[in-house]
């Protein structure tokens, strides 16, 4: 049987947007234990540490030295997002609807540090702080869709799941979206502000936090009605990318109903964080999967008279 053998700047580019993905799912874990840490405030003014340095003093201590290595962080980030994006450039032949992707990671970095720079400016606002999270969860969606968009051949999109089973899928992303919202305004009401002066948003713990659960059961089933509804059908990638999402929330909803009832403890609000990333990342799988592009097919020439 003939193998397909992919050019090796293809390969390279794959690995360079799962990078991408990977570096911007750390600056989210980085950017937490910061908050976690007290950190938040570390270095008290943005873009410069201080008023006189763009670094941290020594007279900062360890609050400085992580909130300043947390933005140290950003510039890798950034430069994985570049280095995708010049790969883009230089892969020949020239792919459609892999530029747009990768400018909007690359520019999604700069735009993650002013929002940034904002809540340091804001004394660690939490609307803002919970902006800057979702901000992150946007460039994290962008270049997941650059490296499932670079593995799939530049044919036409053909469903593989009827219509209804699509729009389940929609509306099971949607309500992730929803449940990550939410999840940030129980953050925003909870101890874990940043920094010991920092404010709180003002919204009852308890009944946000019971919000937040309430969505996350309502994920939870949609997303085991996508597993039976995908079976019927027989679509089985798209069955197995259900089971996995299923699998990531029932992770990430045990480990928040631990540290809800343990009292928010840092090291399982960080893992909260963390699994926060994985649950988009499935639900972006589940939609990738009810579609898939087919290879394109060169029409043959008629032979000339």
């Amino acid at each position: 049987m003939n193998r397909i053998v992919r050019p090796v700047s293809g390969i390279l580019l794959r690995r360079l947007a799962l990078a991408s993905i990977i570096a911007n799912v750390g600056i989210v874990v980085t950017g937490g234990a910061v908050r976690l840490t007290a950190s938040g405030l570390g270095c008290p003014t943005w873009p410069r540490c201080t008023d006189d340095s763009y670094v941290t003093t020594p007279e900062m201590g360890v609050y400085g030295v992580i909130e300043f290595g947390n933005r140290m962080l950003t510039f890798a980030v950034a430069l994985i997002a570049l280095a995708t994006l010049l790969a883009v450039l230089a892969h020949r032949p020239r792919r459609p609807g892999l530029l747009a992707l990768a400018v909007g990671v690359f520019l999604g970095i700069p735009a993650q540090a002013v929002l940034g720079g904002i809540t340091v400016l804001t004394n660690l606002n939490p609307w803002v702080v919970g902006l800057h999270f979702l901000a992150s969860m946007a460039v994290i969606a962008a270049a997941y869709a650059l490296w499932r968009r670079i593995g799939d051949p530049d044919g036409p999109t053909v469903a593989v799941v009827p219509a209804p089973l699509r729009a389940l899928a929609r509306v099971t992303t949607g309500v992730t979206v929803a449940v990550l919202v939410v999840g940030t305004w129980v953050t925003g009401s909870g101890p874990h502000a940043g920094d010991h002066g920092a404010a709180r948003n003002g919204l009852d713990p308890e009944t946000i936090s019971q919000v937040h659960a309430d969505g996350v059961f309502l994920l939870i089933g949609l997303s085991v009605a996508l597993i039976f509804a995908f079976r019927a059908v027989g679509a089985q990638r798209a069955t197995r990318a259900a089971i996995i999402l299923v699998a990531v929330e029932l992770g990430q909803g045990l480990i928040g109903f631990v540290q809800y009832f343990t009292h928010l403890p840092a090291i399982l609000v960080g893992a909260h964080m963390l699994g926060s990333c994985l649950v988009l990342l499935a639900a972006l799988s589940v939609q990738w999967s009810t579609r898939e592009r087919r290879a394109v097919t060169s029409t043959p020439q008629a032979p000339q008279s």
